[in-house]
C-alpha cells in the first residue's frame, strides 16, 4: 500500500481499496483506478520526476492543472504531463532525464478525417461559472456543448471542503464547495440541451471562428482532434497559478495551492509532512486549514503586507489552531538539492525591501505558493480578434470568489441566449449581486460581547465586514439579522430572555463558514457555562474528559478547560461540536480550541545559502532573472527580442508561467508597460501531438 495515502478525513469519504499496478523506474507501485501519475507518485513519496536537460536541475510538480510542463515523465516511452495522465494497468513510468531520443526515421501519419461540429453555444470550462452558464442556456431551450479537461465537472469546487461565504439564497453559502459542485453538475446533467465533453481540452481559437478540441476517453488517451464551430462562445476557463522570483523557486516541493488541494482533497494523498505557506490571501489561508484537516503540520505562513489580504475569519482559524502568521515578511529562498528541505524568510519594510538581520530558516518539505492567480483569458482574446460573439465569466473574466463566478456565469448564460434571439433579460439585481460578492474585505470593527449572562445565546467572533449570511438562514427562529439587510455588515442577535429566544439548537455554530460562532449555555450553571465550539479536525483528536486549551479570536491562550462532550449533529454535515466548561468571566471570549498536536517550529536565525544560479523565471528553458535583467538594462524593450536572446516563453508552456514574471521584472527595472512590446503568442494554447492534426484519432470511440 502506498505510504502517503490519507486513510481518514474529517470531511471527505474514504476511497475504495481497489488498485492498479504500474512501475516507476522498474519498481512495482500501485495506484487507485483513474488516478493521475503525479498523485500516484506522491502517494509513494516520489517528489522528483526528472531533471532538466539544460542544467540537470530536479523537476517536479507545480500547477497540477496541465498549464505548465514541469511534471513531464516518460510513460510507456512517451513524454506526458504526470498531472494530466491517468495510470493504466501495467504502465511503465520513468523520469525524464535529458531529451527524449527520436526515432531514426520519422514518417508522417496517414491523413484521416477531422470532424467539424456545429453548435449554437460552446462553453469552455466546467467549473462554477461554466456550469452556471450552461444551466441558464439550457433553461432557454438552447443546445450547447460544454467542454472540460477533467474527468468530472466542478472545476476547483471539487477541491473545496470548506463552507462557502456569500448569500445562502443565491449561491449556496454555508454549503461546502464539493457539495455545490454536485448540485450544479446535477442540474446540468438534467438538461437534455447540454452535451458534456469531459476529459477534453480546448487547444486554440482560430481566425475562421472555430475552436480546436482534443477529445479523449478512458479507452483512447490519444483522443481525436475535432473542430467546433459555435454561434456563441462562452469562456469560463478559470485561472492559473502565479509564482514568485526567488532562489530555489523551482525545486520539487515548491508548488501552487491548487496543486496541493488537488493532491490532498481530490486524490486523498498526504502531499507534505511539514508545510510552509507563502501568501495570506483567501487561497493560502483556506489551503492551510485544508492541510490541518488532512493531518499535515503547517509550520507557518508568510505575508509581505502588514495584514493578510484574505478574510480575517480564515486567518483567525489558523491562529486558533496554532499556526504562526509572519506578516511583513517574504520568502528569501527555498533550500535543498533534490527537493525542498527548508525555507528562509525575511522581514520587509513598507517598500517590501528585506530588512537586515531578520532572516530565519524553517525546516519544511513543502512550500505552498498562494500568491495570486492570473485569468486564463487567451481564448477570449483570440475569439474577439476573430470577431466571434464571445462572453466570459468566472476567473477568466476577473479573479474573485467562486460565489461571484456563479453569478457571472449566470449572466454570461443569459447574454449568450439573448445573442441567439431568446427573449430573456439579465436582471439588474444580478449585476449588483456580483459587485457585492466581488467586494474586498471591509473594515475590522470592535464588537462588544453580549450583555447576557444567563440562558443560552450565540457569540459572534466575526469582526470584519464580508459578504456572508448563512447564519441568518440557519436560525430556525430568525433571530439573526444584518443591519439594513446588507449581508456585508456584521450579524446581530435579536433574542430576548422571556421572549422569542435561542433554543440552543447550535445550527448557527455548525453552519458558519468561518467557524466564528460559539454558543454559551448558562442554563445549568451560570457560574461555569458550557461553550459549544465548532471543530472540523480528525475524529478522535479530542474526546470527552480531555483537558484542552481554549483560545480567543486571535488564538491567544485563555485557559485549560475540561471537555464535557464531543458530537456531530445530523444537520452539521461533518462539523463537530466540542463542549467545554469555563468560568463565566471568560465564556464570551472563548472562540476555539487549540489543536492538540499543534507545535511551533523553532527557526534557525542564520540564513541558509541557497544552491543554484539565481532565481528562475522561465521554468521550461531555465532562464534566470539576472539574465533577463541584463538584456533589459542593455536596452531590450520587446519580449519577442527577449525570446530570441534568452529563449524565454519558448518552452512547452508557451509563456503561461513566465510571462507575468517577465512583466514584473520590467516594472522593477523602471520600464512602464507602455514601453514594452508584448510577445506574439503561439496559436495553440496547449500542447497537442502532431498526428492529431492529421485526423488519426478514433472519433467513433470518443463520441
Amino acid at each position: 500500500m502506498a505510504p502517503y495515502r490519507i486513510e481518514s478525513h474529517p470531511i471527505l469519504p474514504t476511497r475504495s481499496l481497489d488498485t492498479v499496478s504500474f512501475s516507476w523506474r522498474n519498481r512495482p507501485f500501485t495506484a487507485r483506478p483513474g488516478e493521475m501519475i503525479a498523485s500516484a507518485l506522491f502517494a509513494h513519496g516520489i517528489r522528483t520526476f526528472g531533471h532538466h536537460p539544460r542544467d540537470g536541475t530536479p523537476q517536479g510538480l507545480f500547477c497540477a492543472n496541465g498549464q505548465c510542463a514541469q511534471c513531464l515523465v516518460l510513460a510507456d516511452g512517451k513524454p506526458v504531463k504526470a498531472c494530466m495522465t491517468p495510470v493504466t494497468r501495467g504502465l511503465d513510468v520513468f523520469p525524464l532525464e535529458g531529451l527524449p531520443t527520436l526515432p531514426d526515421v520519422i514518417r508522417p501519419p496517414a491523413r484521416g478525417r477531422i470532424e467539424t461540429v456545429r453548435t449554437p453555444v460552446l462553453i469552455l470550462g466546467g467549473g462554477p461559472a461554466g456550469l452556471s452558464a450552461a444551466i441558464e442556456i439550457g433553461q432557454q431551450g438552447i443546445a450547447a456543448i460544454l467542454v472540460d479537461d477533467k474527468d468530472q465537472l466542478g472545476g476547483k469546487l471539487i477541491l473545496q471542503t470548506h463552507r462557502f461565504f456569500g448569500s445562502a439564497e443565491a449561491v449556496y453559502a454555508g454549503t461546502r464547495g464539493i457539495d455545490i459542485s454536485m448540485k450544479l453538475a446535477a442540474q446540468v446533467d438534467a438538461r437534455s440541451e447540454i452535451t458534456v465533453w469531459l476529459d477534453s481540452t480546448a487547444v486554440g481559437v482560430f481566425s475562421d471562428r472555430k475552436v480546436g478540441i482534443l477529445r479523449r476517453s478512458p479507452a483512447h488517451r490519444e483522443g481525436a482532434y475535432v473542430l467546433v464551430e459555435p454561434e456563441v462562445l462562452v469562456v469560463a476557463t478559470g485561472a492559473r497559478e502565479r509564482s514568485l522570483i526567488f532562489p530555489g523557486n523551482t525545486l520539487p516541493g515548491v508548488y501552487g495551492a491548487g496543486a496541493f488541494q488537488t493532491l490532498v482533497n481530490r486524490d486523498l494523498v498526504r502531499a507534505a509532512e511539514k508545510l510552509f505557506i507563502v501568501g495570506g490571501g483567501n487561497v493560502g489561508l483556506i489551503t492551510g486549514y485544508h492541510a490541518l484537516q488532512a493531518g499535515i503540520a503547517v509550520v507557518g505562513l508568510v505575508e509581505a503586507l502588514p495584514e493578510c489580504g484574505g478574510y480575517k475569519v480564515h486567518a483567525d482559524k489558523l491562529r486558533r489552531l496554532g499556526v504562526p502568521l509572519h506578516k511583513s515578511h517574504t520568502v528569501l529562498s527555498a533550500n535543498g538539492r533534490e527537493k525542498v528541505t527548508s525555507i528562509t524568510i525575511v522581514g520587509v519594510d513598507a517598500a517590501r525591501k528585506p530588512l537586515p538581520g531578520t532572516a530565519r530558516t524553517f525546516q519544511c518539505d513543502t512550500i505552498l505558493m498562494a500568491v495570486g492567480l492570473h485569468p486564463v483569458n487567451e481564448f477570449t482574446a483570440e475569439a474577439r480578434s476573430a470577431d466571434m460573439t464571445v462572453f466570459d465569466a468566472g476567473d477568466a473574466q476577473s479573479i474573485a470568489e467562486a460565489s461571484a463566478a456563479m453569478f457571472t456565469g449566470k449572466i454570461a448564460g443569459r447574454q449568450a441566449a439573448r445573442a441567439l434571439g431568446a427573449d430573456v433579460e439579465v436582471p439588474a439585481s444580478w449585476y449588483a449581486a456580483v459587485e457585492v460578492l466581488k467586494s474586498r474585505p471591509g473594515a475590522i470593527l470592535a464588537r462588544d460581547p453580549p450583555h447576557r449572562n444567563r440562558g443560552v445565546f450565540p457569540v459572534f467572533h466575526c469582526t470584519q465586514e464580508i459578504p456572508c449570511n448563512p447564519c441568518t438562514a440557519a436560525c430556525p427562529r430568525q433571530l439573526i439579522r444584518f443591519p439594513d439587510n446588507d449581508l456585508r455588515h456584521l450579524p446581530i442577535f435579536l433574542g430576548e430572555p422571556g421572549g422569542t429566544d435561542c433554543t440552543g439548537c447550535e445550527r448557527c455554530v455548525t453552519l458558519c463558514p468561518g467557524l466564528a460562532i460559539t454558543l454559551v449555555d448558562a442554563r445549568s450553571n451560570p457560574e461555569e457555562p458550557v461553550i459549544a465550539i465548532p471543530y472540523e479536525l480528525a475524529a478522535g483528536t479530542i474526546v470527552a474528559g480531555d483537558l484542552v486549551t481554549v483560545v480567543d479570536i486571535e488564538g491567544r491562550v485563555l485557559a485549560e478547560a475540561p471537555v464535557r462532550e464531543v458530537s456531530v449533529a445530523l444537520h452539521a454535515d461533518h462539523t463537530g461540536i466540542v463542549r467545554v466548561g469555563v468560568p463565566k468571566a471568560m465564556a464570551k471570549q472563548v472562540a476555539g480550541v487549540r489543536m492538540p498536536t499543534a507545535s511551533v517550529e523553532r527557526p534557525t536565525y542564520e540564513t541558509v545559502q541557497p544552491l543554484g544560479d539565481d532565481a528562475i523565471v522561465c521554468r521550461c528553458e531555465r532562464v534566470n532573472a539576472s539574465e533577463i535583467r541584463s538584456h533589459i538594462r542593455a536596452g531590450c524593450r520587446d519580449v519577442n527580442e527577449l525570446k530570441t536572446l534568452a529563449r524565454v516563453e519558448m518552452g512547452a508552456c508557451g509563456g503561461k508561467t513566465c510571462a507575468p514574471l517577465i512583466n514584473e521584472i520590467f516594472r522593477e527595472e523602471g520600464i512602464s508597460p507602455e514601453e514594452v512590446t508584448p510577445s506574439t503568442h503561439r496559436g495553440l494554447f496547449i500542447e497537442v501531438p502532431f498526428d492529431a492534426f492529421a485526423g488519426t484519432g478514433k472519433l467513433e470511440e470518443t463520441h
